[in-house]
């Protein structure tokens, strides 16, 4: 139905740019009018120089109501300005009305909302290339890239801008990820915002890519480095609500048209698209995940907001936006799975009382849920451990599906797992806060980092899909407001300079080690998990779980002796081992050099005791393995 062939601004070769824009019921026989509005990015802060009209005409006999312009752009060159040269030019609609033999303006400025690229404010943009050096379309270079089975993930939250300024600024950092044994990137909203900053979750264009971080050839560059390490990369994506400044919300609200996506009610985070009975919202989102998928070669999406748009399992709106999606990533070869089932990674965010239920009703294979966050947050603040926590690293335990039907084929789901992320304070922060918060702005007490470590263990250990976000590694502390402009509107940038001090240095070790022992042994990324409740103790804030990967045809049954201490003192415990070997502690044992700390087990279900320091843990693990 949607041809991004025909609409946006197409540009050839020898400067000729071809406007197209889908407005259904907006026709010429109602005397409407579009014009687009060109002016060259030099331009643009000239009072004398105004942009060019260009008008578009309507061809009655197309099904969406297509208004269009063929326009060679050099042949407009004049005597002032730069109109008509190579480079960058910024454009955007308006929309006019002619009644009674009076023309007025109905809709004075709106973006186009197929722009492949934006510019500043609410403005779509295009490149002209030079004569000389016309523009060689970008080659991936991850024909062998696969991305990583659902069980092997380990993820990172990050914003963009405020992790590392730009796209490029991510791939410099790649080093630094692969540290932490990261092998998925989660960005916060990508595309382009009028604001100077904002997160990006009123979303205005769909389509582009946020110039100031190196626009599409930018993320392109990204997600190949990324993919040239193994490491998948997934948009956070936004498909239940839309700026006001939407097109199909600005121009139908103020022509009283009826909109090819709805009514747009106004709901708690803006206009909401409306599925049920509007198959061009459907056709919309289908098409800017598969421009996402193929043009950009991302690994999937974490979809924001689901509850707001989720109506059960045969709806329209996000049942079948995840359904379709997975059809569209069928014929994408980095996403094979052996058995059949495809990889590609779709989390939908639903902060549920019963997060799983959407494991079983759709087709995505993992969901964002705050039920480990919000515990661990109130375990941080007012001192205790219970058995709750340590259901919650077992999904299964607590009522998660192990898999579901995809396509007639079998495929793994799992929970995010996560103590930190962009919608809440720094995980630190729940410890206390710092001494001389000055105004508005809050910080966490970075000084008490080290209780941050017990959780960082338990995350990295448990089952599901551990995700870090920005900064929490060496305890970053910003507090975020509760609502409000302050909350989304503000940069935060990473303290990079945390890194180094005396609370970022002993954190970021543990992170480490803990990533490359979760890449190194099978039974920490494991689907069995048991915790001994009766042998933890709960008093003294301590508490041992196991983690079980079975005996395949090349390796032995492994087995992960977790034990965690949240407590400001030592405490030990005495549990089972379950099968008989050696077990060796290999949290530190990158320290301990010849020095193993190892407890040997002659029986299955033999009682020996582990000795744990205060906020910290242990992982003995059998049999012993050389990390790579």
């Amino acid at each position: 139905m949607i041809d991004l062939t025909e609409v946006g601004a197409n540009v050839d070769s020898v400067g000729n740019v071809r406007f197209g824009l889908y407005l259904p019921e907006i026709t010429a026989a109602k005397g409407y009018a579009v014009v687009a509005r060109l002016i060259h990015d030099l331009d643009q802060f000239m009072p004398e120089i105004p942009p060019k009209d260009i008008v578009l005409q309507f061809d009655p006999t197309h099904p969406l109501g297509l208004w269009s312009a063929p326009v060679n752009v050099p042949s407009l060159a004049s005597g002032a300005g730069h109109l008509g040269a190579p480079g960058r030019y910024l454009y955007r609609y308006r929309l006019l009305s002619q009644q009674g033999g009076v023309q007025r303006i109905v809709t004075s400025v709106f973006t186009d909302p197929f722009a492949m690229e934006a510019g500043p404010a609410k403005l779509s943009a295009f490149s002209l290339p030079e004569p000389a050096h016309p523009v060689t379309p970008f080659v991936f270079t991850d024909t062998a890239f696969q991305v990583p089975p659902l069980d092997d993930l380990i993820v990172y939250e990050l914003q963009v801008e405020e992790f590392n300024s730009t796209f490029d600024g991510i791939t410099d950092r790649l080093d630094y990820l692969q540290g932490l044994g990261v092998n998925c990137l989660e960005l916060m909203p990508v595309t382009d915002v009028p604001q100077i900053f904002d997160w990006g979750y009123g979303p205005l264009h769909f389509f582009a890519p946020e110039y100031r971080w190196g626009g599409p050839e930018g993320l392109k560059r990204l997600v190949d480095a990324c993919h040239g390490r193994g490491i998948a990369v997934i948009l956070d994506v936004v498909y239940q609500h839309v700026s006001e400044d939407f097109a199909y919300c600005r121009v139908y609200r103020d022509s009283g048209e009826r909109s090819p996506m709805g009514d747009f009610p106004n709901g708690d985070f803006g206009p909401m698209l409306t599925f049920q009975g509007f198959p061009f919202t459907q056709e919309y989102v289908r098409t800017a995940n598969r421009l996402w998928l193929q043009e950009y070669h991302v690994d999937g999406f974490r979809y924001d907001n689901v509850k707001g748009f989720f109506s059960g399992r045969v709806g329209q709106d996000y049942a079948n936006v995840v359904f379709q999606t997975y059809q569209d990533a069928l014929t994408i070869p980095r996403f094979a799975d052996p058995t059949g089932y495809r990889r590609i990674i779709q989390c939908a965010e639903f902060i549920d009382e019963h997060p799983e239920s959407i494991l079983r009703q759709t087709y995505s294979n993992c969901t964002w849920q705050d039920n480990l966050l919000n515990h661990a947050a109130r375990m941080a603040t007012s001192g205790f451990v219970d058995d709750h926590f340590a259901h919650l690293l077992d999904p299964l335990f607590v009522g998660y599906p192990d898999s579901r039907d995809f396509n007639g084929l079998q495929g793994p789901v799992a929970p995010f797992q996560y103590i930190d992320s962009h919608d809440h304070s720094h995980f630190v922060s729940n410890f206390g806060l710092a001494q001389g918060n000055a105004g508005d702005i809050a910080m966490g007490d970075r000084g008490q980092f080290f209780k941050l470590q017990p959780y960082a263990i338990a995350l990295y250990t448990c089952q599901g899909i551990p995700m870090l976000w920005q900064g929490e590694e060496f305890a970053e502390n910003y507090v975020l407001t509760g609502g409000g402009t302050s909350r989304i509107a503000v940069r935060r940038s990473m303290h990079w300079e945390y890194f180094y001090d005396d609370q970022g240095q002993p954190l970021i070790r543990v992170y480490r080690r803990l990533g490359r022992l979760r890449r190194a042994f099978r039974a920490l990324r494991s689907r069995q998990s048991f915790y001994f409740n009766q042998f933890s103790n709960l008093a003294g804030r301590a508490i041992a779980y196991l983690r079980r990967a079975p005996a395949t045809a090349t390796e032995p049954e492994q087995v992960a002796m977790i034990f965690l201490n949240f407590s400001d003192s030592v405490q030990s415990l005495s549990v089972p081992f379950p099968v008989a070997g050696t077990y060796r502690e290999m949290l530190d044992d990158d320290a301990r050099g010849q020095s193993h700390l190892e407890i040997s087990v002659q029986n299955p279900g033999e009682f020996h005791s582990a000795t744990i320091p205060s906020n910290y843990g242990q992982i003995f693990v059998t049999p012993v393995l050389s990390l790579p």
